[in-house]
């Protein structure tokens, strides 16, 4: 599986972004995908995942009620969606997908995007 990630850029707090991630190879709709961000000089962390099968969603509680996570497994594609972000949300964000069901830990995710920066300014 090859991840894609897209979708980042400079905004100003309070506006709003899509994060994109294109698999390509053997079908994400068979791993459960996740978000993770990682902020210059801290751990990469959990943002948000999706489950397969079925579609539950998780959230770091940092961005719970901010951010969405969603699926098109016709295009392949999960996307997040930030909204009311904030200077702290500034991170490379990764996309990754996992055949595990403890989403939140990064050491189960088997495959990675590149990542995609997002600089949030005050």
């Amino acid at each position: 599986v090859q991840l894609q990630a897209s979708g980042g850029g400079l905004v100003q707090a309070g506006d709003s972004l899509i994060l994109s991630c294109a698999a390509s190879g053997r079908t994400h709709s068979t791993y459960g995908m996740g978000w993770f961000r990682q902020a210059p000089g801290k751990a990469r962390e959990f943002v948000a995942a999706i489950r397969w099968p079925g579609d539950s969603t998780y959230y770091a509680d940092s961005v719970k009620g901010r951010f969405t996570i969603s699926r098109d497994n016709a295009k392949n594609t999960v996307y997040l969606q930030m909204n009311s972000l904030k200077p702290e949300d500034t991170a490379v964000y990764y996309c990754g997908a996992t055949d595990s069901t403890q989403y939140s830990s990064h050491y189960v995710y088997r495959y990675w995007g590149q990542g995609t920066l997002v600089t949030v300014s005050s």
